[in-house]
């Protein structure tokens, strides 16, 4: 059996200030910084050996962070970027116009094809992430890799192991450093191939500094 671990990048300026990132960037705030040594403590002791992420600031400042601690080079890989926001990147979010969060609520609500304009579609994020998942089956035996990436990037992810299709309604919550694991088995009580065993698990941010 693959167990992979999924983490979502910590708290970074635009989350605080709520305005929409995207493949844009935009620096961890101390307290994600926080979030990252947190979930860094928390999966130091499960025997990481490969820490893989996007290749945005963000989620390679998150990487190297737990990447020291497991005592694992980071290695990156832009299929595991964020959802390509389009026109709305740098936006915030109570800021936009009707049309505007039209076309951002077109993103989670479950419209079939949306798209922001000159953005990604679900389709193609969930085409990437599943190639970018995939590819964790051809690391050596015994591996057991972390993944850092995106909410969005890595709820589609999730929701396509479960069946449901890329432009599903975005119900699952991955808060920053969110802890998730996807395990690649044959069990006679579950669909054989890639299972999720957890999804958003943040017990480890609630622990005292």
């Amino acid at each position: 059996m693959l167990q992979v671990y999924l983490v979502r990048h910590g708290e970074t300026q635009w989350n605080a200030a709520r305005r929409i990132q995207g493949q844009s960037d935009s620096p961890l705030t101390a307290k994600g910084e926080h979030q990252a040594h947190l979930v860094a403590r928390r999966v130091s002791t499960v025997g990481i050996t490969h820490v893989i992420t996007s290749d945005l600031g963000r989620t390679r400042h998150t990487a190297q962070i737990i990447g020291t601690a497991c005592g694992c080079m980071v290695i990156n890989d832009q299929r595991l970027r964020e959802l390509h926001m389009g026109v709305l990147e740098g936006r915030l979010i109570d800021r936009l116009t009707p049309q505007e969060e039209q076309w951002r609520k077109q993103m989670v609500d479950g419209t079939p094809a949306g798209r922001i304009p000159q953005g990604e579609s679900m389709e193609e994020l969930c085409e990437r992430m599943r190639a970018a998942l995939e590819s964790c089956l051809m690391l050596p035996a015994g591996s057991k890799p972390l993944i850092v990436s995106h909410g969005i990037a890595l709820g589609c992810l999730i929701s396509s192991v479960l069946g449901l299709p890329a432009y599903a309604e975005r119900r699952l919550r991955l808060r920053n450093c969110s802890l998730s694991r996807l395990d690649h088995q044959q069990s006679p009580w579950l669909a054989p191939g890639w299972i999720v065993e957890n999804a958003g698990d943040i017990t480890h941010l609630e622990m005292p500094a």
